[in-house]
């Protein structure tokens, strides 16, 4: 009688996207390491994985290059809508922090003068 064996993917489709089996590891992460052109090893230490899910990982890449480019690319273009919005959201917060440290500041020099001038007087 002959066994077979049932591999696990290296690569599912999760709400996330392409991921890592097991992980919360996205390809577009990946896929951010491959175009700074950064070796294999660097790719399996950072995000701790093994040679034989790095070699699947970029086979798999390399085989459907189209359609993960253009996730990414979207999912590249999703993150940048959201930086944009929290930046304009944070703007007016941002805005007054520096505002009240400002004021802060001023407080604390107006304190030391009349704090010296008791002293002197």
């Amino acid at each position: 009688m002959k066994t077979t064996f049932q591999l696990q993917p290296t690569i599912v489709k999760t709400y996330r996207g392409l991921t890592i089996a097991g992980t919360r590891i996205t390809l577009y992460q990946i896929m951010d390491y491959i175009k700074a052109k950064l070796p294999d090893e660097i790719i399996r230490e950072h995000f701790r994985l093994t040679i034989k899910q790095v070699e699947d990982i970029l086979l798999y890449i390399q085989q459907h290059y189209d359609d993960v480019e253009a996730e990414y690319q979207k999912k590249q273009e999703q993150a940048e809508t959201i930086r944009q919005y929290w930046q304009k959201r944070n703007e007016q917060r941002f805005a007054d922090i520096t505002v009240r440290k400002k004021r802060t500041e001023y407080q604390a020099i107006m304190e030391k003068m009349k704090h010296n001038k008791r002293i002197h007087a």
